[in-house]
């Protein structure tokens, strides 16, 4: 098992180490320690070598970091190419699941940038008359 390099071996819990993978929250670390009979605020070095090997092989079973990444962008694209409400919504860069738009959203980046350049363009504009 791999860990950051800001954790030390004695000091840190199993749980908030295992929760530091992108894709295992707390339900999910709760449930692997649960099924190898690891106690939750058991240390990561006080492991024995088998169930340090159980964990491995059961994070190397499952979707994490970059699977789990490359999966969720895959997805996003299949929304956008088959031309859905939600995939529009996406290229667009707004609110996807029905969150309210009128005012409690900012207006999506690319509109941003496009104001910002045109208003740089006018600003720019009229430092050259003078």
């Amino acid at each position: 098992m791999v860990l950051p390099k800001f954790f030390s071996l004695r000091l840190c819990m199993l749980t908030k180490s295992l929760e530091t993978f992108f894709g295992v929250g707390p339900l999910v670390s709760a449930r692997l320690l649960a099924r190898f009979h690891i106690h939750p605020t058991c240390k990561v070095g006080e492991l024995a070598n088998k169930q340090v090997l159980d964990l491995t092989a059961a994070l190397s079973d499952m979707k994490i970091e970059n699977d789990l990444r490359r999966q969720i962008l895959d997805d996003i694209k299949r929304l956008k190419e088959s031309g859905s409400y939600r995939g529009r919504r996406h290229a667009l860069g707004l609110p996807v699941r029905g969150q309210r738009t009128r005012t409690q959203v900012g207006y999506p980046s690319t509109f941003a940038s496009l104001v910002t350049d045109s208003h740089r363009a006018m600003i720019w504009k009229q430092e050259r008359q003078y």
